[in-house]
């Protein structure tokens, strides 16, 4: 191996401008980011649905919420880990026959325990996406882009409820909530079908770099060269780890709770619960794409990355944060409404801004895994957050208060968890530590 003394700077190559191929898949991936957060946003919409058809209890259908995330991290490490080895047009391709494959028995009158199978194996795959996704987009975007590109493709996971919120509620009205899921297994195969076209020819396999000087010109961060466990020991992980898990609380409670939230806590009625649900959604593509601008233009003024990536995301997550614990003190009314908007339309951030900064510092071939097991981390929130609201919410004197109560605690928790992840994120410092160790390895 070629030695290196210690303190030399290594000049980082820079990837070449996008082209409009690469906007292309930025599109494509936007759709299959779409499709990811419709799917799980369908059991929400039709939750009222559901518990009438199968008889279950508000702990039941939490669990049901839960059942999707108890996989969801085992897919995100070990898929995730695995598709090192497969190139992203046939990992995307397989994952997506996957979710539809999932849904399949969902499309018939079914049972709980088809029910809660379904949505286990559908986490499972559903696991590695972001992850791919974000992956994808650093291989072809400098960094000073990434969180853009990234924050179009994450607005997905805002398009897709806000699209399908009053597309999916018209279908389990006017149909069943059946025939939701068959709406999205078509949409499904014809993605699959345009992303199979358009995507570049590539093998199954990844074929291996021709050496290190290839490597390194493909890849900013090729020059780095540590064992990954040791990326888990960064301040940098469990600062964006401890980011993501504050977003995906209030994520996984937007999927799985807020449409029952709105019907049954404040009254609504089902049709005009489909176009309120849209409401944070519609917002969050704001949020999303500016905030990853935001973040873009901070690091071409010469400010940090611990500012541009890690403070920014904790800033809003904390907004975020103390927006629920107001809805949860105020009464109904516009205020309210106003202030669970607020709440529901910045949890996406840390999944494009912190995650462009954890870019900055990873070498190509550690991406997916790394950012496999923060996923695993965050989703811990998913199993846990929409069980315990649906216990808290069982157990309070009327539906409005315990809704009420199990807000006001995932708030503080969301406050808290952003804080301190923002604080621990230094994208700058791990480059700097991951440089050091490499020379020192080169060294010796």
């Amino acid at each position: 191996m070629a030695s290196a003394e210690i303190g030399t700077p290594v000049v980082s190559p820079v990837l070449p401008r996008p082209d409009r191929k690469a906007w292309g898949v930025v599109i494509l991936l936007f759709v299959f980011f779409t499709l990811n957060f419709a799917d799980k946003a369908a059991v929400g919409l039709a939750a009222q649905q559901i518990r009438r058809d199968l008889g279950l209890s508000a702990g039941d259908f939490g669990l049901v919420g839960s059942a999707f995330f108890w996989l969801f991290a085992v897919g995100a490490v070990g898929l995730s880990a695995a598709m090192r080895w497969i190139s992203a047009k046939w990992a995307a391709a397989i994952l997506m026959f996957t979710w539809v494959a999932s849904m399949l028995p969902l499309t018939v009158p079914t049972t709980f325990g088809v029910l809660l199978a379904s949505r286990i194996v559908l986490g499972f795959f559903e696991g590695p996406a972001h992850a791919l996704c974000q992956s994808v987009v650093a291989d072809r975007f400098p960094k000073e882009k990434r969180a853009f590109a990234g924050s179009i493709v994450n607005a997905g996971s805002s398009v897709g409820p806000l699209i399908s919120a009053p597309v999916l509620t018209w279908v389990i009205v006017s149909h069943s909530w059946h025939a939701a899921f068959l709406v999205l297994i078509a949409v499904g195969v014809v993605w699959l079908v345009v992303w199979l076209c358009y995507v570049e020819r590539q093998p199954l396999r990844k074929r291996p770099a021709a050496g290190a000087r290839a490597a390194a010109e493909a890849d900013p961060n090729g020059h780095i060269d540590v064992p990954f466990l040791r990326l888990l020991r960064l301040p940098s992980f469990w600062g964006l780890s401890l980011l993501s898990f504050a977003g995906y609380l209030i994520t996984s409670l937007k999927v799985s709770w807020l449409p029952a939230f709105l019907g049954e806590g404040l009254g609504y009625a089902p049709t005009t619960v489909g176009w309120l649900v849209t409401a944070p959604y519609a917002t969050a593509v704001v949020v999303l794409v500016a905030s990853g601008y935001l973040s873009g233009r901070l690091l071409s003024r010469g400010w940090s990355s611990r500012a541009a990536r890690g403070h920014l995301s904790g800033a809003l997550i904390v907004f975020a944060g103390l927006s629920m614990i107001a809805f949860a003190l105020v009464g109904p009314g516009t205020l309210q409404l106003v202030l669970v908007i607020c709440t529901f339309s910045i949890n996406s951030v840390a999944f494009s801004v912190a995650f462009a900064g954890a870019s900055d510092f990873l070498p190509q071939r550690q991406r997916a895994a790394f950012f496999g097991c923060v996923i695993g981390f965050y989703s811990i929130a998913g199993i846990v957050a929409p069980y315990a609201l649906g216990l808290i919410v069982q157990a309070g004197p009327t539906p409005s208060e315990g809704y009420s109560n199990g807000f006001l605690v995932v708030g503080i928790a969301i406050c808290v968890f952003a804080v301190i992840g923002a604080r621990l994120l230094d994208p700058e410092a791990a480059r700097r530590t991951l440089e050091a160790e490499t020379a020192m390895g080169r060294v010796s």
